[in-house]
């Protein structure tokens, strides 16, 4: 349960945003009023949110993009490091390899 709470710390605020821009507080038909009224404003609040929620679907697409690209230039780098490192060891083997014979050498030339 514990290893939940940072993942649930940090995607509440997202969690929260989502949900206000996804349940839209429309304009209430006013007792004595007609349907007529309220339709335009409601239609106008629609608009406003589906602009909300495209303005916010598209920096989230932009901070994703950037993140995808950080994760990327990551690997690259990774994969750089463990190519040197695999000839590091390929090196060191050669030299123990080296050092063995050189070892054996000594013995049975004594």
């Amino acid at each position: 349960m514990a290893v939940f709470l940072p993942a649930l710390k940090i995607a509440l605020p997202y969690i929260t945003q989502i949900v206000t821009a996804a349940v839209p507080m429309f304009t209430s038909k006013p007792p004595g009023g007609r349907a007529d009224e309220i339709v335009p404003k409601q239609i106008q609040e629609l608009q406003t949110a589906v602009t909300h929620n495209a303005e916010s679907v598209k920096g989230l697409a932009l901070q994703m993009k950037e993140t995808m690209e950080g994760v990327d230039s990551a690997a690259a780098r990774l994969q750089a490091e463990i190519k040197a490192l695999r000839r590091m060891a390929y090196g060191s083997l050669a030299v123990a390899i080296v050092a063995c014979v050189a070892a054996l050498a000594a013995l049975v030339g004594r």
